[in-house]
């Protein structure tokens, strides 16, 4: 349901003053009489769906990103932050970097402060529907459900960027929030307690909700897959990996069995409609945050998070952050088979120039990265070229491909905001389904059982419609050699463990990059200070000069720090993360 994240001009809580990193104010006084009635209660469940595209609506999220951007991908190998020169929003420049990320980093207290707008969102609608009778709101049960398993999300993000965070329900008063420290639960505590949420959400949600977008039985038990997978790492003390728990990896196997056979989702049939907003709530698509244009509003529900990402040149005119890494594109090369080079991909670069006759590669790039030379989706003018990069110099030609509809679509905005439309944000897709429980397989020493699993995203992307060359003279006229296969253990493979864990670990870089999630995922497997330091800023420093000092610091670098606002915030009584006191 388009309308679900439309924000209610009476329910904006986002310019509450700093100072109070919960305590938010509505700008209008709501009376208690007015909130208690059904559609009261529904206005603020709204306001909280809403919190997923962020609480400040379009007035500077994109400086606080809830698609992850630059917390997930700018942060790992995949993306460079890109736009106009590391100066240009030089707070995401140090998370790229690793260095200059200070507790005083404004943009790090803004995230932390609207994530707990948001939950507060979500408390606040739990409470009026605590004090309801279902003769009242029909819908109570239901509600409750969307509403536990939104607090989840916003939990669950909060203990991933940050992981000491304060941690509390709908039963904790406004005036408490102060007295609640930030080290009273344990990562691992945290964790249970947010995989508990989606397990009761999951109670009181029906299997298919009548309006698109809204949390269903399914999508909380596939939520409650993905901290549990996140649970089943644990971590020491000092952020590093202390091992893997077989329980928790069988429930992992066990709720994405569930989802996989109940749940109703499939994959696409073409990994390019991905891009096509017409394929907006799919059966792919497990859980999203929901956009849209010509819905009413002036500018429509578009992704302001993604305001920054649209290339410069002619298609969207945009400010070209969220660059893709030479690292990732070398990573789509194949061999003679079809199938990653894990050890090797990286030992040349493919060429800035839509390169791809002189390497075998994986289909994905194209549909994931624009490259010189090489057809943009439908736009008909020209090939993406050089002008399409705003500070080639500094982050090369590169653009992400994947986010943005074509130029020609009517659900794209024309102008401002560049390339905003109506394509949803994917939060879960039924891929990760599919490989969650391939990993849980494999650390379980059950690999073969993960073959299957993995080459059904394999099998999408090469049945997938290939990008045409420019010129093409024929509906097989390709843009590049593009070359994938599937696993055949014993054929083209040996697919002992570790080879199954590369294959694991690298599907889900080519299948999600650019989505987000590659940073969080080097953190759980406990790979980041070797991937980042070892294979990334060892050659990119030598193709990207502002890179020369970057480096990722082990027990450190795993977590941002609490912002110094909050810890003023608190008396005190916050601690800080290891390494930034």
């Amino acid at each position: 349901m388009k309308y679900i994240c439309v924000l209610l001009g009476l329910l904006l809580f986002g310019t509450a003053c700093k100072n109070d990193f919960l305590d938010t104010k509505p700008k209008g006084k709501l009376s208690d009489e007015l909130l208690n009635t059904p559609d009261g209660i529904e206005s603020l469940c709204v306001s909280a769906y809403a919190a997923l595209a962020g609480p400040e609506g379009n007035d500077g999220t994109f400086l606080s990103p809830t698609t992850n951007w630059v917390y997930g991908d700018v942060r790992a190998e995949t993306a460079y932050k890109g736009g106009g020169g590391i100066g240009d929003i030089g707070e995401f420049n140090a998370f790229e970097t690793f260095n200059g990320v200070y507790a005083t980093n404004g943009l790090l207290d803004r995230k932390w402060f609207n994530l707990y707008i948001s939950v507060q969102r979500a408390n606040n609608a739990i409470r009026r529907l605590n004090a309801v009778t279902e003769q009242q709101v029909p819908l109570k049960n239901i509600r409750l459900g969307e509403m536990r398993f939104l607090r989840a999300h916003f939990f669950f993000e909060l203990s991933r960027l940050f992981n000491k965070i304060p941690y509390f329900d709908e039963n904790v008063a406004t005036k408490d929030y102060i007295k609640i420290s930030n080290i009273e639960f344990t990562r691992d505590q945290i964790l249970e307690k947010i995989a508990a949420e989606f397990a009761a959400a999951a109670e009181l949600l029906p299997a298919t909700q009548p309006e698109p977008g809204r949390a269903t039985k399914y999508a909380a038990k596939a939520y409650e897959a993905k901290v549990t997978l996140y649970r089943a790492y644990k971590q020491n003390a000092d952020n590093t990996l202390a091992g893997v728990d077989q329980t928790l990896l069988n429930k992992v196997i066990s709720l994405c069995d569930d989802v996989i056979a109940n749940g109703g989702y499939h994959l696409l049939s073409d990994f390019q409609q991905l891009s096509q907003a017409e394929y907006d709530n799919s059966r792919e698509s497990v859980f999203a945050v929901q956009y849209s244009i010509n819905d009413g509003t002036a500018q429509g529900r578009i992704n302001w998070s993604n305001l920054l990402n649209a290339p410069r040149g002619p298609a969207y005119s945009g400010d070209g952050f969220f660059q893709p890494s030479q690292n990732l594109v070398n990573s789509y090369k194949t061999d003679a088979n079809g199938l990653p080079l894990f050890d090797s991909y990286n030992n040349s670069n493919i060429m800035t120039v839509g390169d791809g006759l002189n390497n075998n590669v994986d289909p994905r790039l194209d549909f994931t990265v624009g490259r010189i030379g090489i057809r943009w989706k439908n736009y008909a003018a020209a090939p993406y070229g050089a002008d399409w990069a705003r500070e080639p110099a500094t982050y090369g030609y590169y653009a992400n491909k994947k986010a943005l509809v074509s130029p020609e679509s009517p659900s794209m905005v024309k102008g401002f905001p560049w390339g905003g439309s109506a394509l949803n944000f994917c939060i879960i897709r039924y891929p990760d389904l599919l490989l969650w429980k391939a990993e849980a397989l494999i650390e379980l020493g059950r690999q073969v059982e993960a073959v299957s699993l993995i080459n059904e995203t394999r099998t999408r992307a090469g049945n997938s419609k290939y990008v045409l060359a420019w010129n093409n003279t024929s509906s097989t006229d390709y843009a590049a050699r593009y070359t994938i296969a599937t696993y055949q253990p014993g054929v083209n493979c040996n697919w002992t463990q570790d080879y199954a864990r590369k294959a694991l670990r690298f599907e889900r870089k080519l299948e999600f990059a650019m989505e987000g999630e590659r940073f969080f995922d080097l953190i759980r497997w406990g790979i980041a200070e070797r991937v980042l330091n070892e294979e990334y800023f060892a050659k990119e420093k030598n193709l990207r000069t502002y890179l020369q000092n970057a480096k990722f610091i082990k027990g450190r670098d795993e977590y941002f720090p609490i912002p110094q606002a909050q810890i003023n915030f608190s008396g005190g009584l916050y601690k800080q993360n290891p390494g930034y006191l």
